[in-house]
């Protein structure tokens, strides 16, 4: 199956690239007159032959939002496959961990009270304030859950867990305040990134979001086979050589590194991570050498068709992207408890 990788990635591609021209030209604004391939050779072009309304539609609202649909579903999911790897168990997702909840918590922050923390650090740190604080949030919970849930390499899938719900509980309490004495400019914006939207995509976002991707899966990605060792236990897999700890230091930081990212983004976006994993696990069973590539693929065309029907099932609003996500992601969590409580 192993040998197979290739053309599963192929597969995936061509239908990431169907799903995103598809997408490209769905929604309530309809253009002029010129097909889908006419359009995109005026624009290329440049030969005046595409209106400006059609060029501004295409080519700074719909593609930046296709496009960070494509990298925030990624980083999701293979941010969640990582962290089931490294905690041996399909729960571990940033949802569940509160690891979502800290970055949002912080980045709300920053929201409410940023003009208050602007003073006190470098002012070049202001324009990325947002990124920044999500990042620490989501930084300083992965370490809180990993250190209250492992213990001589094993985890305690319920404290674990207990962990995760306190902190997100801590975090709604903490929000709660932030709204209450918020302004309204402040509340419509926390109100927006609380539901998780993609409406907020520009290309200088995108570029950030790339650059993140790419130096977290130059490390992340090529982990499935320690991933597949750490599965028989950090013993066992420092045995065979595996480097545990850095391996895992690595995750750590790179998962807060790219949930804090997606967050400050495109606000709160949830159930990612458990969703992609969990139907690769059916298919793959737990071999994280071909889960883990495979989920930056499908978690970019899961998030992707969620955008689409988020901003084409109730024209001309759009149902927030996180309220679809979560109506995903709910019925699986279910099922896993299900599938599992017998060895919980």
């Amino acid at each position: 199956m192993q040998n197979k990788l290739p053309i599963y990635l192929i597969i995936g591609l061509v239908l990431l690239a169907v799903l995103a021209v598809v997408s490209l030209f769905i929604g309530v604004y309809v253009f002029e007159k010129q097909s889908i391939p006419q359009i995109l050779a005026g624009i290329i072009n440049n030969d005046g032959s595409v209106s400006d309304s059609d060029r501004f539609v295409l080519m700074e609202l719909r593609l930046p939002r296709i496009v960070m649909g494509i990298l925030i579903g990624s980083a999701l999911a293979v941010s969640g496959t990582c962290l089931q790897g490294m905690f041996r168990n399909p729960l571990a997702t940033p949802d569940l961990l509160g690891i979502t909840a800290g970055a949002s918590l912080m980045a709300a922050t920053s929201i409410v009270l940023g003009s208050h923390i602007k003073p006190y650090i470098p002012e070049a740190f202001h324009f990325s304030l947002l990124s920044i604080m999500a990042f620490l949030g989501a930084l300083l919970t992965m370490i809180l859950v990993y250190r209250m849930s492992t213990l001589d390499g094993k985890t305690n899938v319920v404290i674990m867990l207990l962990t995760g719900v306190a902190v997100t509980a801590l975090g709604f309490a903490f929000m709660g305040l932030l709204i209450y004495i918020s302004k309204e400019e402040e509340l419509r914006d926390l109100t927006f990134w609380n539901l998780g939207s993609l409406s907020g995509a520009t290309w200088s976002k995108n570029v950030i979001l790339a650059v993140v991707l790419t130096v977290s899966y130059s490390i992340l990605l090529p982990k499935g086979k320690a991933l597949n060792a750490m599965m028989l236990g950090e013993k066992d897999a420092q045995h065979l050589g595996i480097p545990v700890e850095r391996i895992k230091k690595q995750i750590v930081l790179l998962t807060a590194l790219m949930i804090g990212t997606c967050v400050a983004f495109a606000g709160t976006i949830g159930f990612v991570g458990l969703i992609v994993p969990y139907i690769l696990r059916l298919i793959f069973k737990s071999n994280y050498h071909i889960i883990l590539p495979l989920s930056a693929i499908f978690g970019s065309i899961l998030l992707l068709t969620g955008d689409t029907i988020s901003r084409t099932i109730t024209p001309p609003s759009e149902v927030p992207l996180g309220i679809l996500t979560a109506l995903m992601g709910a019925p699986i969590f279910i099922t896993i408890l299900i599938r599992s409580r017998k060895t919980m």
